[in-house]
């Protein structure tokens, strides 16, 4: 980078731009993008027919109730089975230890994202939201496959217990609308978390900004 003489700053017809930036987009294994879909599309279906069950104008568009409450608990009963068969993976597997491990970078980047700040955010593979949103979803659809199934198989406790199992379930049910509702929103404006789902081995350039790069390491 070179300046006009007497000036620190560089001129604009001799600053060099950006460097170019780019992000594998077979990022993931096809195991992991098997088990995202199989799971996404397990967790919309269900939370759809949730819908259908407890909000009246869906409910009597859709009618058949009891075929949308066999869809809503097998739906339900099924949402781990993809990332239990994809756990043969090694990828899969590894992927899962950088989600669970927190470090000082994950605080760094909390700290940045609370502020609002714009500057780059320190991150790994996953940065911290992910890696907060993956282990909230976790627990979440546990408690809810817990509860549901106190709901489903009413012999296994008494009314009192049914009946609290009921208000966890139906109020987590609407944060975890809501949580995958935002989940999308942030795929759908983020180009390169999206490109790195699907099964691209080329190299695809970012947009020349890069403000969505993210470190495929």
């Amino acid at each position: 980078m070179t300046s006009t003489p007497g000036s620190a700053v560089p001129t604009a017809a001799t600053t060099p731009r950006p460097p170019e930036q780019a992000v594998r987009e077979g990022r993931f294994s096809p195991a992991e993008r098997w088990a995202h879909g199989a799971t996404a599309a397990l967790m919309l279906l269900c939370i759809a027919s949730a819908a259908c069950l407890y909000i009246p104008a869906l409910a009597q568009l859709v009618g058949r109730r009891a075929l949308v409450v066999t869809v809503h608990e097998w739906t339900g009963l099924l949402l781990p089975v993809p990332l239990l068969a994809a756990l043969a993976s090694r990828a899969l597997r590894a992927d899962l230890r950088r989600l669970d491990r927190f470090g000082p970078h994950d605080r760094h980047w909390l700290r940045a994202a609370l502020r609002r700040e714009r500057r780059p955010r320190p991150q790994g593979k996953f940065n911290a939201g992910q890696k907060l949103y993956a282990a909230w979803i976790a627990g979440a659809v546990l408690v809810m496959l817990g509860t549901g199934l106190l709901m489903w198989f009413t012999g296994l406790a008494p009314l009192a217990v049914r009946t609290g199992a009921t208000f966890v379930h139906d109020w987590l049910a609407l944060a975890v609308a809501i949580v995958v509702a935002g989940h999308i929103g942030m795929a759908l404006s983020m180009w390169s978390q999206r490109s790195a789902m699907r099964q691209y081995p080329e190299m695809r350039q970012l947009p020349e900004s890069g403000r969505d790069f993210k470190d495929p390491a």
